[in-house]
């Protein structure tokens, strides 16, 4: 009933080719992933920039608005 068990029951861990294609795999992902989370990180700090150039440009209206002049 149970021979396909008793057949594999002796083997254990695994093969030196079966660990290169995983290492492989993961040298393949981390390749791709790199390169996109710099991407990802530049397109964050230039959204970043351009906020805060935005708040400051309100921020200098409101000073003109309240006091006639720009602050120095």
């Amino acid at each position: 009933m149970y021979h396909w068990l008793k057949k594999h029951r002796n083997q254990k861990g695994f093969t030196l080719i079966e660990l290169m294609i995983v290492i492989a795999i993961i040298g393949i992902l981390a390749a791709i992933a790199i390169p996109q989370f710099s991407k990802y990180r530049a397109r964050s700090y230039n959204a970043a920039a351009l906020s805060d150039a935005k708040n400051m440009k309100t921020d200098m209206e409101g000073y003109y608005a309240e006091w006639d002049r720009y602050p120095n």
